[in-house]
């Protein structure tokens, strides 16, 4: 077994990989929720990004929005019953197709989201000061994940990549 970063439970193991980065977005989303209940954010910590893709679209359906985001079908459906009980999304059917449902943002919602775009100015830069301690994380995680899409882990494993 590969050498452990923590002894102490041999989890931290570079092949652990996906578990850590799950660690460190779960880790980022709590102490981004205590952030934004200071700053009066009520949209839900990991439902940022789809509003925001909601308020440049300013109408669309879950299908939509979650093309825009690379995201599941299914997540995004999964994410908007709460944005709805918010009172920050409308829910209603599409006048051509009544099978599928349009979101669009309230005043409320746009107001929060006003309230996001502040507090995304604040928050690169305290992600620019922890960067200076770290590393830039955001710039691995994006260069990453293209190296992945270009080339997946499974070309990687490959005999002859070895």
């Amino acid at each position: 077994m590969p050498a452990s970063t923590d002894n102490s439970t041999g989890l931290d193991d570079i092949s652990f990989l996906g578990r850590l980065s799950e660690a460190l977005s779960q880790t980022i989303e709590d102490q981004t929720r205590d952030l934004f209940d200071a700053a009066g954010i009520v949209i839900p910590v990991k439902s940022c990004s789809l509003l925001t893709a909601l308020g440049q679209a300013g109408e669309a359906s879950a299908a939509e929005l979650a093309r825009t985001l690379e995201q599941s079908h299914q997540l995004v459906i999964q994410k908007c019953p709460a944005l709805v009980r918010l009172g920050l999304v409308t829910q209603h059917p599409d006048p051509a197709d009544a099978r599928r449902k349009l979101f669009r943002l309230t005043d409320k919602g746009r107001a929060q989201l006003a309230m996001l775009g502040t507090y995304s100015e604040e928050i690169t830069g305290v992600y620019k000061r922890l960067f200076e301690e770290t590393g830039d994380v955001h710039a691995m995680i994006l260069k990453t994940l293209k190296a992945l899409k270009e080339r997946p882990l499974r070309q990687r494993a490959a005999p002859e990549s070895r």
